[in-house]
């Protein structure tokens, strides 16, 4: 977001959920901004940011637990409506004066909801209606001032509220696709309940941003690191669109893109948007640095240390240059485990944009995707005008086909990859549109969300013509998956691997067969290396 918040947003009090970040997603779908703190936020920190409304996550643990994420009891005097899910609900009834009980039965997966009564929140969601449940602890007793709203075959308070206070809270998940209705209580709560307007939309995000990025550049230079990725590319239109000629692109070209995808940046931002572009063509010399490296943490070590200093060499050629823009965005800030964006998940990687800067070279940051996720960021990249090619562009790896060949990189064996992937894509961007033109939605139930060649390091017998070969085997992955954080093998048709297999075989010199991964993930990971 910009330096400002917007005059009404919604805080998210994050207690460790995994649903943490679908919460804040449902509340931007529905047109509003939603930021995730910290649950233990003081009070009157939270009172300075401005909530038009609260929504407190469910957590893995128990209120009454020794470590028990807790939350100030001042929030729910702030005078803004409160919405409590799971654990939310426990600890709103835990610190407003009710009780808490850890049940015989456990409830998980979907549930039976019976509304008991009148209820503000469940209003225009039917009497019955299934619900996702996932605790053992619950409410026992409500506090002073509530009424039970619902309940279920196990959990005797699965909803409560206190409309005096505009406090309401639910045993379940509305956020979750499998509670039925549960947007439907989202949009109660944000528009009837709070009043809310749904004014978070891309184009008067577009406005916001690039207002924001003109006040912190002024007059001065910015450069950017364009990889021709969907976030870097997104910042440079969006920066661009901003402060024009200010900016300058710097395109470390290391020779580990996929095929066709140095020329799509140069025609998109030379070409297109006029964006000056500095295209340093770095090939050889990361041919030299790969020579003889097989380990693919020392491949990415590698790959990434000369990368940042290939940029500032350039870098330090341009005159008056202050700031820098990169690609943030709010997962990466949430998964570092940053203070920003609160929450009490442990850490679970480091800032993979964190930079390196040599000695007495600084530059300001400037971060304007950072609190947005991956989707908005797509539909910030179509607002902008850029090409669908590139803003739907699949997660490829910072250090390229890199890792996508096992063992050594050599240009041989990336000038074969190269050629095996692009047909892979090129099939596959024709079956998923296939299923498009038949289904009408982007991520159909069998279209694959990712989809790429591997090289391994082995060579394969074979027979071509009335010939002997001993040529190299490409491996294909294809998987479906919403997130990245598990993901299953694509059954594809077999027309389709058959198609892939005698296009690669046919066309790509040096490879005699080709083979499918059918291993999900977890136990595998979507990429190799």
């Amino acid at each position: 977001m910009p330096s400002q918040t917007p005059h009404q947003f919604v805080a998210v009090l994050d207690f460790g959920a995994q649903y943490g970040q679908l919460i804040a997603r449902r509340v931007r779908d529905l047109h509003v901004y939603s930021q995730i703190v910290p649950c233990d936020i003081d009070a009157a920190e939270l009172k300075a940011m401005g909530p038009a409304a609260i929504i407190l996550s469910g957590g893995p643990a128990s209120v009454y637990a020794d470590d028990a994420p807790d939350v100030d009891s001042g929030v729910f005097e702030l005078g803004v409506p409160v919405l409590g899910f799971c654990y939310g609900q426990q600890i709103m009834a835990a610190r407003l004066g009710g009780a808490v009980g850890h049940t015989e039965k456990g409830e998980y997966g979907p549930a039976t909801l019976v509304r008991d009564g009148a209820s503000m929140l469940l209003s225009d969601t039917p009497a019955e209606q299934t619900v996702w449940m996932s605790h053992r602890d619950a409410v026992s007793r409500v506090p002073e001032g509530f009424r039970v709203t619902a309940h279920t075959e196990t959990c005797a308070v699965a909803a409560m509220e206190c409309p005096r206070r505009r406090l309401f809270a639910t045993q379940f998940h509305p956020e979750v696709r499998h509670t039925a209705w549960g947007n439907k209580m989202l949009e109660t709560f944000l528009f009837h309940i709070c009043g809310l307007e749904p004014t978070w939309t891309m184009d008067n995000l577009v406005e916001e941003l690039v207002g924001g990025i003109r006040e912190q550049v002024g007059i001065g230079r910015v450069i950017l690191a364009l990889s021709g990725g969907v976030d870097s590319s997104v910042v440079a239109a969006l920066v661009h669109r901003a402060v024009g000629e200010q900016l300058t692109c710097v395109f470390v070209n290391h020779g580990m893109l996929r095929k066709g995808e140095p020329e799509l940046v140069e025609q998109v931002f030379r070409r297109q948007f006029d964006v000056p572009l500095v295209h340093v063509h770095a090939e050889e010399r990361y041919v030299r640095l790969l020579c003889g490296v097989t380990d693919p943490e020392e491949k990415r070590r590698r790959i990434g240390s000369e990368f940042w200093k290939v940029f500032f060499e350039e870098a330090q050629k341009l005159d008056g240059v202050e700031f820098l823009a990169q690609g943030t965005i709010y997962p990466d800030i949430i998964e570092s485990g940053a203070r920003k964006t609160g929450g009490k998940a442990s850490t679970i990687k480091s800032h993979h944009n964190l930079i390196p800067f040599p000695p007495g070279v600084h530059f300001d940051l400037i971060e304007p995707l950072d609190h947005l996720f991956k989707d908005e960021v797509r539909a910030l990249g179509v607002a902008l005008g850029l090409p669908e090619a590139m803003v739907y562009r699949q997660p490829f790896p910072g250090p390229g086909l890199a890792i996508r060949i096992i063992g050594e990189v050599t240009p041989e064996k990336l000038a074969i990859l190269k050629d095996a992937d692009a047909i892979v894509r090129e099939e596959l961007d024709a079956y998923n549109a296939r299923l498009f033109d038949q289904t009408g939605e982007r991520n159909s139930e069998h279209s694959c969300w990712q989809y790429f060649a591997v090289l391994p390091d082995i060579r394969s017998v074979g027979v071509m013509g009335d010939e002997r070969t001993y040529a190299r085997p490409v491996i294909v992955r294809a998987v479906e998956s919403s997130d990245a954080m598990t993901a299953d093998w694509a059954k594809l048709p077999y027309e389709v691997l058959g198609g892939i297999s005698s296009r690669i075989v046919a066309e790509v010199a040096g490879v005699n067969r080709v083979v499918y991964d059918v291993t999900p993930k977890p136990p595998a990971t979507i990429e190799w290396e």
